[in-house]
């Protein structure tokens, strides 16, 4: 993934994406101050492509606070760079899931884990991010998954 953004990097430099290239740019910063962080904790390698995906996750929804806030500000322009800078971030995201499917996933999910009542949710919820991080907004799937259990 690293190897993705670094090339998208150097094809917005060659075009002159002013928009693109910033955007890569913030992505590269916040990941590389990630790895440091991560170096700190003993994790010698850097971050993992699953707390990479988080990392953009953050990031989107960052974002999209931002453009809302900029919105209701009456800076439209300002809020529409935020939207773009969205689109781009996603370019390196997997799919993310329609709220039907992120449903039917944590009904799934519940039922095998066997979970029954809101105590059991930090560990359906943990399960969740392990393999659908990046894919499902854990915002709205939280909200699901507390009234399914409770």
């Amino acid at each position: 993934m690293r190897d993705q953004i670094t090339a998208a990097l150097k094809d917005a430099m060659r075009n002159k994406d002013k928009v693109r290239l910033s955007a890569l740019r913030l992505m590269q910063a916040t990941l590389k101050d990630r790895d440091i962080a991560a170096r700190g904790e003993g994790k010698d390698g850097g971050i993992s492509d699953e707390e990479t995906l988080q990392v953009l996750a953050k990031m989107v929804k960052q974002r999209q606070e931002s453009a809302e806030m900029y919105d209701q500000a009456g800076r439209v322009e300002l809020g529409d760079k935020e939207r773009e800078e969205i689109i781009v971030i996603q370019g390196f995201m997997p799919k993310q899931l329609s709220q039907e499917e992120s449903e039917q996933i944590v009904t799934k999910l519940v039922a095998d884990l066997g979970a029954s009542s809101l105590k059991d949710m930090g560990r359906v919820m943990g399960e969740l991010k392990k393999h659908y991080a990046g894919q499902m907004d854990f915002g709205k799937t939280g909200g699901f998954l507390k009234g399914l259990l409770s």
